[in-house]
């Protein structure tokens, strides 16, 4: 799945483009939230762009994106993970 934002790629991307992309995966929904995602492989590789929040819920995998720093398709590729593996993880709540 490739998420675009139209004309992003010449202007920086907004917080309203960020929750546009994270909303546009099915079964996404806005609230407070508690998982992990593969934070040390985004945060190695563009470290201007993702960075662990400081302190207790960085370990947990909460992570700061600088959206005038990233583009669409690195946005969209780092919201894909994160939802799959929530959906992974509620399925198997579901399960039990």
């Amino acid at each position: 799945m490739r998420l675009v934002v139209p004309g992003s790629m010449s202007k920086p991307l907004g917080p309203s483009d960020f929750r546009r992309l994270a909303l546009s995966l099915e079964g996404a929904e806005e609230g407070e939230h508690m998982g992990t995602a593969e934070q040390a492989p985004l945060v190695e590789e563009l470290p201007g762009v993702f960075s662990p929040i400081p302190g207790g819920w960085g370990r947990m995998g909460m992570t700061h994106v600088k959206l005038s720093a990233v583009d669409a398709e690195v946005l969209a590729g780092a919201l894909t993970t994160a939802w799959k593996l929530r959906v992974a993880k509620n399925r198997k709540t579901k399960r039990r």
